[in-house]
Protein backbone atom coordinates (compact mmCIF):
# COMPACT_ATOMS: atom_id res chain seq x y z
CA UNK A 1 0.00 0.00 0.00
CA UNK A 2 1.84 3.55 -1.01
CA UNK A 3 1.85 6.65 1.18
CA UNK A 4 0.28 9.89 -0.46
CA UNK A 5 2.12 12.72 0.27
CA UNK A 6 0.29 15.77 -0.04
CA UNK A 7 3.50 18.15 -0.64
CA UNK A 8 4.59 16.19 -3.47
CA UNK A 9 1.46 15.96 -4.57
CA UNK A 10 1.31 19.90 -4.44
CA UNK A 11 4.57 20.47 -5.92
CA UNK A 12 3.59 18.22 -9.23
CA UNK A 13 -0.01 20.15 -9.98
CA UNK A 14 2.36 23.58 -9.87
CA UNK A 15 4.64 22.10 -12.07
CA UNK A 16 2.07 20.86 -14.32
CA UNK A 17 0.47 24.66 -14.24
CA UNK A 18 3.73 26.34 -14.82
CA UNK A 19 4.02 23.90 -17.73
CA UNK A 20 0.69 24.87 -19.00
CA UNK A 21 1.36 28.34 -18.80
CA UNK A 22 4.05 27.97 -21.12
CA UNK A 23 2.93 25.92 -23.38
CA UNK A 24 -0.61 27.49 -23.95
CA UNK A 25 -0.19 31.44 -22.46
CA UNK A 26 -3.37 33.26 -21.53
CA UNK A 27 -3.78 36.78 -22.07
CA UNK A 28 -1.33 39.25 -21.48
CA UNK A 29 -1.34 42.54 -19.66
CA UNK A 30 -4.16 44.91 -21.07
CA UNK A 31 -2.29 47.12 -24.30
CA UNK A 32 -2.93 50.68 -23.92
CA UNK A 33 -5.19 51.83 -27.19
CA UNK A 34 -3.59 54.68 -28.88
CA UNK A 35 -3.84 56.24 -32.51
CA UNK A 36 -1.63 57.96 -35.24
CA UNK A 37 -2.61 59.72 -38.24
CA UNK A 38 0.18 59.56 -41.03
CA UNK A 39 0.28 62.47 -43.23
CA UNK A 40 0.03 60.95 -46.65
CA UNK A 41 -1.48 57.85 -48.15
CA UNK A 42 -0.25 54.33 -47.43
CA UNK A 43 3.23 54.10 -49.24
CA UNK A 44 6.60 52.60 -48.46
CA UNK A 45 7.12 56.52 -46.84
CA UNK A 46 5.87 54.78 -43.65
CA UNK A 47 7.05 50.95 -43.90
CA UNK A 48 8.66 51.68 -40.50
CA UNK A 49 5.54 51.86 -38.94
CA UNK A 50 3.58 49.52 -41.00
CA UNK A 51 6.35 46.38 -39.74
CA UNK A 52 6.29 48.26 -36.59
CA UNK A 53 3.04 46.81 -36.47
CA UNK A 54 3.25 43.36 -38.58
CA UNK A 55 6.14 41.91 -36.43
CA UNK A 56 3.87 42.94 -33.24
CA UNK A 57 6.92 45.71 -31.78
CA UNK A 58 3.66 47.80 -30.61
CA UNK A 59 2.79 45.24 -28.56
CA UNK A 60 5.91 44.26 -27.28
CA UNK A 61 5.69 47.87 -25.70
CA UNK A 62 2.70 47.49 -24.39
CA UNK A 63 0.70 49.25 -27.00
CA UNK A 64 -2.18 48.91 -29.14
CA UNK A 65 -1.95 51.44 -31.80
CA UNK A 66 -4.52 52.57 -34.30
CA UNK A 67 -2.88 53.65 -37.75
CA UNK A 68 -4.72 56.34 -39.79
CA UNK A 69 -4.43 57.22 -43.30
CA UNK A 70 -3.44 60.97 -43.73
CA UNK A 71 -4.12 62.20 -47.83
CA UNK A 72 -4.23 65.65 -49.93
CA UNK A 73 -7.27 66.74 -47.94
CA UNK A 74 -6.21 65.89 -44.24
CA UNK A 75 -3.99 67.87 -42.21
CA UNK A 76 -2.19 65.59 -40.03
CA UNK A 77 -2.10 68.58 -37.34
CA UNK A 78 -5.74 69.55 -37.03
CA UNK A 79 -6.55 65.62 -35.97
CA UNK A 80 -4.02 66.15 -33.35
CA UNK A 81 -5.83 69.90 -32.63
CA UNK A 82 -9.03 68.08 -32.20
CA UNK A 83 -8.40 65.17 -30.23
CA UNK A 84 -9.19 62.79 -32.79
CA UNK A 85 -5.75 60.86 -32.62
CA UNK A 86 -2.76 61.01 -29.84
CA UNK A 87 -0.10 61.40 -32.41
CA UNK A 88 0.57 62.61 -36.04
CA UNK A 89 3.36 63.15 -38.23
CA UNK A 90 4.52 66.09 -39.51
CA UNK A 91 7.59 67.92 -41.05
CA UNK A 92 9.49 69.70 -38.38
CA UNK A 93 9.23 73.01 -40.11
CA UNK A 94 4.63 72.43 -39.80
CA UNK A 95 5.58 71.66 -35.91
CA UNK A 96 7.04 74.73 -35.55
CA UNK A 97 5.18 76.81 -36.98
CA UNK A 98 2.20 75.08 -35.59
CA UNK A 99 3.44 75.14 -31.91
CA UNK A 100 2.56 78.90 -31.96
CA UNK A 101 -1.09 78.03 -32.07
CA UNK A 102 -0.90 74.56 -30.99
CA UNK A 103 0.57 73.03 -27.58
CA UNK A 104 2.51 70.38 -29.82
CA UNK A 105 5.46 68.69 -29.03
CA UNK A 106 8.21 66.34 -31.21
CA UNK A 107 8.66 62.98 -29.61
CA UNK A 108 10.54 61.62 -32.20
CA UNK A 109 12.40 62.86 -35.29
CA UNK A 110 12.82 60.06 -37.48
CA UNK A 111 13.57 61.93 -41.27
CA UNK A 112 17.11 63.67 -41.08
CA UNK A 113 17.20 65.28 -44.63
CA UNK A 114 14.91 67.23 -46.73
CA UNK A 115 13.76 64.91 -49.88
CA UNK A 116 12.17 68.50 -51.20
CA UNK A 117 12.85 69.11 -54.53
CA UNK A 118 11.65 71.99 -56.89
CA UNK A 119 11.98 69.84 -60.69
CA UNK A 120 12.61 72.11 -63.54
CA UNK A 121 13.15 70.62 -67.35
CA UNK A 122 16.72 70.20 -68.30
CA UNK A 123 16.27 72.51 -71.29
CA UNK A 124 14.64 75.07 -69.28
CA UNK A 125 17.91 76.92 -68.87
CA UNK A 126 17.73 77.13 -65.63
CA UNK A 127 20.74 76.00 -63.60
CA UNK A 128 20.05 76.97 -60.16
CA UNK A 129 17.01 78.22 -57.72
CA UNK A 130 17.60 81.60 -57.91
CA UNK A 131 16.84 81.73 -61.78
CA UNK A 132 13.20 80.44 -60.97
CA UNK A 133 12.86 84.27 -60.40
CA UNK A 134 9.56 85.26 -62.28
CA UNK A 135 8.73 81.68 -63.45
CA UNK A 136 5.48 79.66 -62.46
CA UNK A 137 5.80 77.08 -59.65
CA UNK A 138 3.38 74.29 -58.42
CA UNK A 139 3.01 73.97 -55.23
CA UNK A 140 1.18 71.92 -53.17
CA UNK A 141 -1.18 73.39 -50.61
CA UNK A 142 -1.29 74.06 -47.02
CA UNK A 143 1.85 73.12 -44.63
CA UNK A 144 3.88 71.81 -48.00
CA UNK A 145 4.59 75.04 -49.12
CA UNK A 146 6.64 76.35 -46.15
CA UNK A 147 9.66 75.60 -47.48
CA UNK A 148 9.74 76.47 -50.83
CA UNK A 149 8.20 79.50 -50.26
CA UNK A 150 10.96 80.31 -47.37
CA UNK A 151 13.26 79.40 -50.32
CA UNK A 152 11.74 82.24 -52.44
CA UNK A 153 12.25 84.73 -49.35
CA UNK A 154 15.69 83.52 -48.78
CA UNK A 155 16.40 84.33 -52.16
CA UNK A 156 14.86 87.02 -53.12
CA UNK A 157 13.10 86.15 -55.68
CA UNK A 158 9.71 86.60 -56.93
CA UNK A 159 7.68 82.76 -58.61
CA UNK A 160 3.75 83.08 -59.90
CA UNK A 161 2.64 80.27 -57.36
CA UNK A 162 -0.09 77.64 -59.49
CA UNK A 163 -1.90 74.83 -57.03
CA UNK A 164 -0.35 71.68 -57.76
CA UNK A 165 -2.51 68.68 -57.04
CA UNK A 166 -1.14 65.08 -56.65
CA UNK A 167 -0.45 64.96 -60.45
CA UNK A 168 2.40 66.20 -62.77
CA UNK A 169 0.27 66.69 -65.66
CA UNK A 170 0.91 70.50 -66.07
CA UNK A 171 4.31 70.45 -65.33
CA UNK A 172 4.59 67.80 -68.10
CA UNK A 173 2.50 70.00 -70.29
CA UNK A 174 4.32 73.20 -70.00
CA UNK A 175 1.68 75.29 -67.63
CA UNK A 176 4.37 75.44 -65.02
CA UNK A 177 8.30 75.92 -65.57
CA UNK A 178 8.54 74.19 -61.68
CA UNK A 179 6.65 71.43 -59.80
CA UNK A 180 7.17 70.36 -56.27
CA UNK A 181 8.33 66.86 -56.09
CA UNK A 182 9.75 64.45 -52.97
CA UNK A 183 12.90 62.50 -54.05
CA UNK A 184 11.58 59.69 -52.92
CA UNK A 185 8.42 59.64 -54.85
CA UNK A 186 7.16 61.88 -57.37
CA UNK A 187 10.89 62.79 -58.81
CA UNK A 188 11.01 59.13 -59.92
CA UNK A 189 7.38 58.68 -61.28
CA UNK A 190 8.22 60.97 -64.45
CA UNK A 191 10.43 58.45 -65.67
CA UNK A 192 7.45 56.14 -65.49
CA UNK A 193 6.15 59.22 -68.31
CA UNK A 194 8.93 57.99 -70.61
CA UNK A 195 11.55 60.50 -69.36
CA UNK A 196 15.18 60.08 -68.52
CA UNK A 197 17.24 61.52 -65.83
CA UNK A 198 19.31 63.72 -68.18
CA UNK A 199 15.87 65.35 -69.38
CA UNK A 200 15.35 67.01 -65.22
CA UNK A 201 17.24 69.24 -63.29
CA UNK A 202 16.27 68.92 -60.00
CA UNK A 203 16.93 71.38 -56.99
CA UNK A 204 17.28 69.77 -53.97
CA UNK A 205 16.43 71.81 -50.51
CA UNK A 206 19.19 69.27 -48.91
CA UNK A 207 21.56 71.50 -51.28
CA UNK A 208 20.60 74.69 -49.86
CA UNK A 209 20.52 76.38 -46.48
CA UNK A 210 16.76 75.01 -46.50
CA UNK A 211 17.69 71.88 -45.56
CA UNK A 212 14.84 70.99 -42.89
CA UNK A 213 14.33 67.31 -41.31
CA UNK A 214 11.37 66.41 -42.26
CA UNK A 215 8.92 63.44 -40.95
CA UNK A 216 8.51 63.09 -37.14
CA UNK A 217 6.23 62.35 -34.18
CA UNK A 218 4.19 65.02 -32.73
CA UNK A 219 1.63 64.68 -29.72
CA UNK A 220 -0.17 67.48 -27.90
CA UNK A 221 1.96 68.84 -24.50
CA UNK A 222 -0.81 67.50 -22.08
CA UNK A 223 -0.20 63.91 -23.26
CA UNK A 224 3.90 64.45 -23.30
CA UNK A 225 3.03 65.53 -19.82
CA UNK A 226 0.30 62.99 -18.47
CA UNK A 227 1.31 60.12 -20.50
CA UNK A 228 5.45 60.04 -21.12
CA UNK A 229 5.93 56.29 -21.51
CA UNK A 230 3.29 55.99 -24.00
CA UNK A 231 5.13 58.64 -26.16
CA UNK A 232 8.52 56.72 -25.57
CA UNK A 233 6.73 53.34 -26.07
CA UNK A 234 5.10 54.57 -29.49
CA UNK A 235 8.66 56.19 -30.43
CA UNK A 236 11.07 53.07 -29.89
CA UNK A 237 8.64 50.69 -31.24
CA UNK A 238 8.60 52.70 -34.86
CA UNK A 239 12.47 53.11 -34.60
CA UNK A 240 12.78 49.79 -34.08
CA UNK A 241 10.33 49.30 -37.46
CA UNK A 242 12.45 51.51 -39.25
CA UNK A 243 15.95 49.74 -38.80
CA UNK A 244 13.42 46.01 -39.58
CA UNK A 245 12.05 47.17 -42.87
CA UNK A 246 15.94 48.59 -43.86
CA UNK A 247 17.33 44.97 -42.88
CA UNK A 248 14.45 42.93 -44.38
CA UNK A 249 13.46 45.47 -47.32
CA UNK A 250 11.43 42.66 -49.46
CA UNK A 251 9.57 41.63 -46.36
CA UNK A 252 8.93 45.22 -45.63
CA UNK A 253 7.85 45.61 -49.69
CA UNK A 254 5.23 42.70 -49.09
CA UNK A 255 3.80 44.73 -46.37
CA UNK A 256 3.67 47.92 -48.31
CA UNK A 257 1.79 46.49 -51.56
CA UNK A 258 -0.25 44.82 -49.05
CA UNK A 259 -1.91 47.97 -47.52
CA UNK A 260 -2.06 49.85 -50.70
CA UNK A 261 -4.01 47.26 -52.81
CA UNK A 262 -6.01 46.84 -49.45
CA UNK A 263 -6.93 50.64 -49.86
CA UNK A 264 -7.32 50.66 -53.85
CA UNK A 265 -4.73 52.34 -54.05
CA UNK A 266 -1.88 51.77 -57.37
CA UNK A 267 0.58 49.89 -55.96
CA UNK A 268 3.83 49.40 -58.06
CA UNK A 269 6.69 47.69 -56.10
CA UNK A 270 9.76 49.16 -57.99
CA UNK A 271 8.58 52.14 -57.12
CA UNK A 272 8.02 51.26 -53.95
CA UNK A 273 11.43 50.10 -53.27
CA UNK A 274 13.00 53.48 -54.78
CA UNK A 275 11.08 54.72 -52.03
CA UNK A 276 11.98 52.47 -49.62
CA UNK A 277 16.01 52.93 -50.86
CA UNK A 278 15.16 56.81 -50.68
CA UNK A 279 13.99 56.80 -46.98
CA UNK A 280 17.00 54.95 -45.97
CA UNK A 281 19.11 57.43 -47.31
CA UNK A 282 17.46 60.48 -45.59
CA UNK A 283 16.72 59.28 -42.42
CA UNK A 284 20.21 56.85 -42.04
CA UNK A 285 22.99 59.83 -42.89
CA UNK A 286 26.95 59.62 -41.58
CA UNK A 287 26.49 63.27 -40.17
CA UNK A 288 22.77 63.07 -38.78
CA UNK A 289 21.37 62.10 -35.85
CA UNK A 290 20.22 58.57 -35.31
CA UNK A 291 16.65 57.81 -36.45
CA UNK A 292 14.19 59.11 -33.99
CA UNK A 293 16.43 61.88 -32.45
CA UNK A 294 16.34 65.57 -33.24
CA UNK A 295 19.16 67.46 -33.12
CA UNK A 296 19.14 70.83 -31.48
CA UNK A 297 21.85 72.11 -34.20
CA UNK A 298 18.92 71.44 -36.55
CA UNK A 299 16.36 72.76 -34.55
CA UNK A 300 17.73 76.00 -33.73
CA UNK A 301 18.82 76.22 -38.17
CA UNK A 302 15.25 75.77 -38.97
CA UNK A 303 13.75 78.22 -36.22
CA UNK A 304 16.08 80.78 -37.26
CA UNK A 305 15.31 80.53 -40.72
CA UNK A 306 11.84 80.90 -40.53
CA UNK A 307 11.80 83.58 -38.13
CA UNK A 308 14.50 85.41 -40.81
CA UNK A 309 11.75 84.64 -44.05
CA UNK A 310 8.75 85.78 -41.70
CA UNK A 311 7.03 82.83 -41.15
CA UNK A 312 6.95 83.43 -37.76
CA UNK A 313 8.43 85.85 -34.78
CA UNK A 314 9.34 83.63 -32.03
CA UNK A 315 9.80 79.72 -31.01
CA UNK A 316 9.58 78.31 -28.33
CA UNK A 317 12.92 76.69 -26.86
CA UNK A 318 14.25 73.18 -27.56
CA UNK A 319 13.31 71.90 -24.33
CA UNK A 320 10.28 73.01 -24.20
CA UNK A 321 9.77 71.78 -27.97
CA UNK A 322 11.44 68.22 -28.05
CA UNK A 323 10.52 65.46 -25.32
CA UNK A 324 12.15 62.51 -27.56
CA UNK A 325 15.03 60.45 -27.39
CA UNK A 326 18.94 61.52 -27.16
CA UNK A 327 22.31 61.07 -28.53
Amino acid sequence: MHTYHKPLAAKAVLLVMALALLLFPGPSFALEKTSIILQWLPQAQFAGFYMAEEKGFYTDEGVSLTMVQGGPDIIASEWLETGKVDFATMFLSTGLLKRATIPIINIGQLVQNSALMLITKADSGMTSPKDLDGKKVGLWANEFQIQPRALFKHLGISVTVVPQSSSLDLFLRGGVQAATGMWYNEYNLLFSYGLDYTDLRPFLFRDTELNFPEDGIYTLETTANEKPELCRAVVAATVRGWKYAFEHPEEALDTVMKRMIKKNIPANRAHQRWMLDRMKDIMITENGAPIGVLRQEDFERVKSVLIDTGFMTNAPMFPEFYRGPVR
